[in-house]
């Protein structure tokens, strides 16, 4: 008999969870153009453009290099480019491989696992590279260019490990945000889908209006600044673990729609 999902010759033997689970992780990096590959083009091609712009406008100002200029290119989202299309992944990988995990046999929680394993070992990868990027960026002065993409936001500004630690939680939730938002979607279909997002928009909503109603902005502002680059991106994990959490328990008895 031959096992579907490593095209070996199965064993007479139950194979462990621990091997059942990466073979979860093998069974999406089948196609690694969607995981790693895009995100790291779009990476590229928007570490081009900046390039571009930030030599137009030194063209045309004269001010490329100078203290001003390097500080405004730290206002760039250039560095978050590939987050929006990395939710599009974290949902891709419930809706197109929860069906064909299926097929092979593999169980909703060792899916859930594997998956989840994936999103860890892809996020610690990307924020190491985005750490040693960031810190040849500030070595080569904007690579000899006085242009600068990853030195931007709040990346460079406490340190390597602050960094790895902030891009790597960040990408989590992006990973495990749009992974939710399929589960809900594949288990309860549109009126789930009407439910989340209207919950959503009233929490946001309902959490700025009693801020604003009770003149609590100025303690917010001063509870972020005391909490710290990286506090504020330890305190991202709870949704990031809640957005976890709740695709499993919607995944348990979700149904592929074929």
């Amino acid at each position: 008999m031959t096992d579907l999902m490593t095209g070996t010759a199965a064993s007479v033997h139950p194979r462990s969870a621990p091997t059942r689970i990466w073979n979860v992780v093998r069974l999406h990096l089948v196609d690694r153009r969607t995981y790693i590959g895009i995100p790291w083009l779009i990476v590229g091609i928007a570490f081009v453009i900046t390039v571009f712009i930030a030599q137009i406008i030194g063209f045309t100002t004269g001010g490329l290099g100078t203290p001003d200029a390097i500080e405004g290119q730290r206002y760039s989202w250039a560095v978050l480019s590939p987050q929006w299309y990395l939710v599009v992944v974290g949902v891709q990988a419930i809706s197109f491989g929860f069906p064909l995990a299926l097929g092979f046999g593999v169980t909703r929680r060792d899916f859930y696992l594997g998956t989840a394993l994936l999103f860890v070992l892809i996020s610690a990868g990307n924020a190491l590279a985005f750490a040693v990027l960031t810190q040849l960026e500030q070595l080569t002065h904007g690579w000899w260019l006085n242009s600068y993409m990853f030195n931007a936001l709040w990346l460079g500004l406490d340190g390597f490990w602050v960094d790895v630690f902030s891009f790597f939680v960040m990408q989590l939730l992006v990973f495990f945000v749009g992974a939710s938002i399929a589960t809900i979607y594949m288990r309860w279909r549109m009126p789930g889908m009407l439910v989340f997002w209207s919950a959503l928009a009233l929490a946001i909503v309902g959490t700025i209006m009693l801020i604003t109603f009770t003149s609590s902005w100025p303690t917010v502002a001063i509870w972020f600044v005391a909490q710290g680059i990286a506090g504020i991106f330890a305190w991202l994990l709870v949704p990031a673990a809640l957005a976890a959490l709740g695709g499993y328990l919607a995944l348990r008895k979700a149904t592929p729609k074929n």
